[in-house]
């Protein structure tokens, strides 16, 4: 099964990322981290239920790594914006061989966090970025359950795409989020967050 892990504002800065989540949402961001294995870096923000935001782009500060960056970050041009979103299994190998358009698995780590991570090998997810990408976290340290979520609550998050049913025909059988839903359209991502001072869309 996929279970709806997190999603992800890129931006061709980091600086850039992080502004426009706190201008939608109006909640400072948290200290996240550095990516060695891709040259990015990040930024967090707890979402209830069990869930978190990251805002991500490349580190200009690190070495190139040695093929393609994850999230499709080497071709991201333009306004920071929600581009991805990201699904947990509990055995990556099996998710793969179910959706082997998923890319290969890559073993990650930063700080006391392990994890695996289904990554394309030019980076770029199908359906013009819009496939989840596939997330196995080792252990029992989930940044969705450890990150205070602030009164921030996700409602739904739409995936909206051209072949938004050939994708859903895909995935539905294995979401067992109810909030994910799909729509017929030009690509993007749309985020219903509840807030304290009401909700909110980020996209």
């Amino acid at each position: 099964m996929l279970s709806l892990d997190h999603i992800a504002v890129l931006g061709e800065t980091l600086e850039e990322a992080a502004a426009h989540l706190e201008d939608v949402l109006g909640d400072p961001l948290l200290p996240g981290g550095k990516h060695a294995r891709y040259g990015t870096h990040n930024r967090l923000l707890g979402l209830a239920p069990n869930l978190y935001i990251e805002a991500i782009a490349i580190d200009a500060g690190a070495p190139p790594p040695p093929d393609a960056r994850w999230f499709g970050l080497d071709s991201f041009h333009g306004p920071a914006r929600l581009d991805k979103w990201v699904c947990r299994v509990d055995d990556l190998d099996a998710a793969l061989r179910a959706l082997p358009m998923a890319g290969k698995r890559v073993e990650l780590s930063r700080g006391d966090l392990r994890w695996a991570m289904a990554v394309p090998e030019d980076g770029l997810l199908p359906f013009d970025g819009l496939f989840p990408a596939l997330i196995q976290w080792h252990g029992d340290l989930l940044p969705g359950k450890l990150i205070p979520a602030g009164g921030l609550k996700l409602t739904s998050l739409t995936v909206q795409h051209p072949q938004a049913d050939q994708l859903a025909t895909l995935l539905e059988p294995l979401l067992d989020s109810g909030m994910v839903r799909f729509a017929i359209g030009s690509p993007g991502l749309a985020a219903e967050i509840s807030t304290p001072h009401g909700p909110c869309i980020l996209q």
